[in-house]
């Protein structure tokens, strides 16, 4: 069983459809001079409907230490809320989305399940560690909730029309609930 989601940034409304959603999924920062401007109206906007709401952090080359510490700054979490490495620029090694997940967790961990978003090609081809922290999300625009990976998922972007849209692999809204609370 599964339940539904989207994740969201700056090119989506702050007025999005919550109607059979059990989570939206915000980006909120990326690198180290990036904070989504929509960030806090989005989450706010899911929490009123009372979706679990994670945030994401888009990785850029660099220092992972510091954009670490930059998303758990600018990110509108609060605790219990998930929080996301996104994967995706191909100047981010493996061994620095490591180091980012690790970061987050050592700053944020305790209150937070912290994961990692990637394509199916990344986490295929370019992943050498199958470090995905408490989380795995991966996108592979295939039927929901069948990505072609081997590896357990708790999340699964499987298109990007009209949103970016998802499963998770939760019996219903309250197991998703208690999963995130931890």
């Amino acid at each position: 069983m599964t339940v539904n989601g989207i994740d969201v940034s700056s090119y989506q409304s702050s007025s999005f459809s919550t109607s059979g959603l059990a989570f939206v999924f915000v980006k909120a920062t990326e690198g180290t001079s990036y904070i989504n401007p929509k960030m806090n109206a989005q989450a706010a906007h899911a929490r009123e409907a009372g979706l679990v709401v994670g945030f994401y952090h888009f990785l850029r080359p660099g220092d992972m230490k510091a954009q670490a510490r930059y998303f758990v700054e600018e990110c509108a979490s609060i605790e219990h809320d998930p929080l996301f490495a996104d994967w995706e620029d191909d100047g981010v090694s493996c061994a620095q989305k490591d180091a980012f997940i690790a970061e987050v967790m050592r700053l944020r961990g305790s209150n937070h399940r912290v994961g990692l978003y990637c394509g199916q090609y990344y986490w295929l081809n370019r992943d050498t560690t199958s470090n995905a922290g408490d989380a795995l999300w991966i996108a592979d625009y295939v039927t929901a909730g069948k990505p072609r990976i081997k590896a357990k998922w708790h999340f699964h972007q499987y298109t990007d029309t009209p949103v970016d849209t998802n499963v998770g692999a939760f019996a219903d809204r309250a197991a998703l609930r208690k999963w995130a609370d931890g």
